[in-house]
């Protein structure tokens, strides 16, 4: 049986990482260098980096500032943010990028799944998914959840996985923010119909959720921000509460 991951989200603007909730009311919480060195340290599995602006600001994620966390990282790290084309995810691989992560760009242009499945290899293709449940509809959106796109959570995620995304990182923006925990319904019916790995984002609030997350929402992983970010919850204590709780974790 594979390892459950723990996973740290950088949301970074302007060059700095922060942390909203619901996707708004966004406030600064550190330098992203550091920040990635000190999950590093403390035994985090990966690494995401999401310039959460990029696209709804029509520019490229801050390529130097790429090479300056992965220098120093020894885990992998996932970059996303502002991706629209093979050369914008060509030189964040160059800059240090274990795996890149598409969102909007995939929504407007799926060819773009395949098209960097078929020149990188599905590894290195993370397709992150910000969907928001109203009525019990869940429906996937753009632009850091600014834009509604009339796609359905679930088929959205089995194209993206028929199209070779290697991954599905998938936020569910009710629970973003609120450490309530995770939307653990529709996780586990996601993770019964993929056959790639999970990450589960927004809600984490305690180890709990965690746990909660792994058995009832069958995730691969677990992505959080604040409760890292702010101490709430120490990697190495989260890992021992898990392996304690009987589930297999690095």
């Amino acid at each position: 049986m594979l390892s459950k991951r723990i996973i740290p989200c950088l949301d970074i603007r302007n060059g700095q990482t922060v942390k909203g909730v619901n996707f708004v009311n966004i406030r600064e919480v550190g330098d992203p260098v550091e920040l990635g060195r000190r999950y590093s340290e403390q035994g985090a599995d990966e690494l995401v980096f999401l310039d959460i602006t990029a696209t709804h600001e029509g520019r490229k994620t801050f390529v130097e500032l790429v090479k300056r966390i992965a220098f120093n990282l020894n885990i992998p790290f996932t970059v996303g943010g502002g991706i629209s084309e093979l050369k914008d995810a060509d030189a964040l691989l160059a800059a240090g990028a274990d795996k890149i992560s598409i969102n909007s760009s995939a929504i407007k242009n799926p060819q773009l799944i395949d098209d960097l499945v078929r020149y990188f290899g599905s590894q290195f293709v993370v397709v992150a998914i910000d969907a928001r449940e109203e009525n019990n509809h869940w429906e996937a959106t753009m632009h850091g959840g600014r834009i509604r796109t009339g796609k359905e959570l679930f088929s959205w995620a089995r194209e993206v996985e028929n199209r070779g995304a290697g991954e599905i990182l998938f936020t569910s923006m009710n629970h973003d923010g609120t450490k309530n925990g995770f939307a653990n319904e529709a996780l586990a019916h996601l993770a019964g119909m993929l056959t790639i790995p999970l990450i589960a984002s927004g809600g984490a609030g305690t180890m709990e959720h965690f746990a909660d997350l792994f058995i009832n929402g069958k995730a691969d992983a677990g992505l959080a921000a604040s409760i890292f970010h702010f101490g709430e919850i120490a990697i190495p204590d989260l890992k021992h509460y898990l392996r304690n709780a009987g589930i297999n974790v690095r």
